[in-house]
């Protein structure tokens, strides 16, 4: 049998609630199960292929973030080594599945597939969806045209692109979609079919996040009619090398805000400009450029964030980082 490593880092897809009707304060309860534990509890799920679980703390994905980087890529490490293991599957919470993916996508450094999948049910609830999406992921990254697909989020029969997906809706199971552009693919029950390829997808990752000990500060400001410039000013006070601008679509600010921005430039705090519509580019329009902004394209606010970060991590200049946003 082919084998795929399972890594589990909690999430609903890890969480046990009361009763099958326990399906949205589950988390009060603070029980989830390790990658192991999960296969054992969907153990239909281990008819498909050689599943080995590694073992991972697992926690809520809100609790994610570089650390854990570090520890799925130190992992993916050690399996691509493997020659016996021929796709890996993460199990992660909804929340922030979608920027570990697109991270990961622009670090893990491995020809392996790479799927993450979650739940939006708890284990235990009524119709919980926490096996079938195992089941889509394993299907998927054992599917030979996931090769060079990159980094691959597969929730509710669906496949998408790490960079391109984003979460919609709190409770629903369709939640995550790719807003412009549609999945890759479906893994339907009698065949997984791809339907497109993405283009910006690195051939070797672009960034080395091993042996970071503190990465650069980043955050996020989020425009609103009458945004002044206090949340811009905190940030850059707090230490942030970098700020994202959720704008108003189609990438414009307030004043009082932009004018922040444009100091935060002058102060070589790089700042870049996304937007909070969750879909379409971002141009370096004349008030953008003005002030100094880079464009963030159509990456939404949370991926620009990631990609910045990453950028940040070594002396580029804005030139380059706004290369960068365009083939990224």
């Amino acid at each position: 049998m082919a084998r795929v490593a399972i890594i589990g880092t909690g999430g609903t897809i890890s969480s046990f609630g009361e009763d099958p009707f326990d399906v949205q304060d589950y988390i009060r309860h603070g029980r989830m199960g390790d990658a192991a534990t999960m296969l054992d509890y969907f153990s239909d799920v281990r008819r498909l292929a050689d599943l080995v679980p590694i073992a991972f703390p697992p926690i809520a994905s809100t609790r994610l973030g570089f650390k854990e980087w570090q520890l799925l890529i130190a992992e993916i490490d050690r399996l691509s080594a493997d020659p016996s293991i021929d796709g890996i599957v993460i199990l992660h919470g909804t929340a922030s599945m979608e920027e570990t993916a697109y991270a990961l996508s622009l670090t893990a450094p491995t020809d392996t597939p790479i799927a993450l999948t979650g739940s939006q049910r708890p284990a235990t609830a009524l119709s919980a969806d926490g096996g079938a999406n195992i089941s889509a992921a394993v299907r998927t990254v054992l599917s030979p045209d996931a090769r060079g697909m990159g980094v691959l989020l597969v929730m509710n029969e669906e496949i998408h692109a790490a960079r391109e997906v984003t979460k919609t809706s709190t409770w629903r199971l369709q939640t995550f979609k790719t807003p412009d552009f549609g999945a890759l693919g479906h893994a339907d029950a009698d065949a997984v079919v791809f339907y497109r390829r993405p283009l910006r997808v690195p051939e070797s990752p672009p960034f080395d996040i091993r042996g970071i000990e503190t990465p650069p500060r980043v955050d996020i400001a989020y425009a609103h009619q009458d945004a002044d410039a206090v949340a811009v000013e905190a940030f850059a006070a707090a230490g942030a090398k970098g700020i994202v601008v959720a704008a108003f679509a189609p990438g414009l600010v307030p004043p009082a805000m932009l004018e922040a921005l444009a100091d935060a430039t002058k102060a070589g705090i790089t700042c870049v400009g996304s937007c909070r519509a969750g879909s379409g580019r971002v141009v370096a329009l004349s008030p953008l450029r003005n002030a100094g902004l880079i464009a963030a394209d159509n990456l939404n606010p949370q991926k620009a964030r990631i990609l910045l970060q990453l950028a940040l991590l070594t002396p580029r200049t804005p030139e380059e980082i706004a290369t960068l946003f365009a083939t990224h």
